[in-house]
């Protein structure tokens, strides 16, 4: 009886699941048809393509296909982990990524923050014109620069040649990569990384800084003790989402930027995919690897969420 019960119960909540759905989509029909093209998009081009992630534990062939491929467990896994490449790899792609995070991510609320304090309208508009200009400029671009710049015969070694200072190849030494590396992407997209934090300051209530006028707080102490409270919810989320990058580098600048002579600093996993997956063709293995990466990624943003959650009441979900 108990169960006959229940039975009804499940029926009773599913039918009355499907007439909120009924009823919602009739209220917001045209909302759903909007998003369509959106869901349609991540399906196809998101969700789809994770069906090819078994070839990670198969021998692929493209004239076998995905499915008659034998399968090799987690053979390209071991080939990775055990390969000669792989400490240096996993130590430049998060020293790279430590090094944004360290320099690169505050750069960008330092800049909002100072932004904030301008009180000139004109003048603001156009140091924030400068600022956002970099991002519109392409990494091809931008790397074709930087080669041109720091060669021997290029602007910085002139520069320096007038204090008497011997010329430096810049990006054939290892020592260098890591430094121009981040640096020129703070220069590229500090601009571009304030717009979230501006807008998050423009939602501060003013009254906040009346009563801290009030009480006789500066500019400093407003900064301190009402912008930054007040933005701390967009960082925390940004900060987290960043966690989750630390093992992916975008690929494009480095493949531009490095050569032979700073493997040893410029190399990473993007990049070592690049190489064995579409030099030479190892698709199984490189599949292996990227597979790698979004699970260690997946983890650290789920870490970084759990540790903030214990620290504060800002979180992602």
């Amino acid at each position: 009886m108990m169960q006959h019960t229940g039975e009804i119960q499940v029926t009773k909540r599913n039918a009355t699941i499907l007439q909120t759905i009924r009823t919602d989509w009739k209220r917001h029909w045209a909302i759903y048809v909007m998003a369509l093209p959106v869901i349609s998009y991540y399906l196809i081009f998101h969700y789809g393509p994770m069906y090819g992630l078994q070839i990670a534990f198969k021998e692929f062939s493209p004239a076998k296909g995905i499915i008659g491929s034998p399968w090799v467990g987690f053979k390209h896994f071991d080939s990775f982990f055990n390969g000669i490449y792989f400490w240096r790899l996993i130590k430049n792609t998060i020293l790279l990524n430590l090094y944004d995070l360290l320099f690169g991510f505050p750069a960008a609320i330092i800049l909002a923050l100072l932004l904030n304090e301008i009180r000139s309208g004109r003048f603001k508009r156009v140091v924030q014109s400068i600022s956002y200009l970099p991002h519109f400029v392409s990494i091809v671009v931008v790397a074709g620069l930087m080669v041109d710049f720091l060669s021997r015969s290029g602007l910085i070694n002139q520069i320096i040649g007038i204090f008497g200072i011997e010329s430096i190849d810049f990006l054939k030494e290892e020592g260098w990569f890591r430094f121009l590396f981040v640096s020129s992407g703070i220069w590229q997209g500090i601009g571009w990384g304030s717009i979230v934090y501006l807008a998050a300051i423009a939602t501060i209530d003013p009254t906040l800084y009346e009563a801290g006028r009030i009480d006789g707080a500066n500019r400093w102490k407003q900064t301190l003790h009402i912008t930054i409270p007040g933005i701390m919810p967009t960082i925390v989320i940004l900060f987290i989402l960043q966690m989750g990058n630390m093992l992916s580098v975008g690929s494009e600048k480095v493949l531009l930027l490095y050569n032979p002579l700073t493997y040893g600093t410029a190399d990473v996993i993007s990049t070592y995919v690049y190489r064995k997956g579409v030099l030479e063709a190892s698709y199984s293995f490189t599949a292996a690897v990227g597979l790698f990466n979004s699970v260690i990624s997946f983890i650290l943003i789920v870490a970084a969420n759990s540790f903030v959650k214990r620290i504060s009441e800002n979180k992602l979900w």
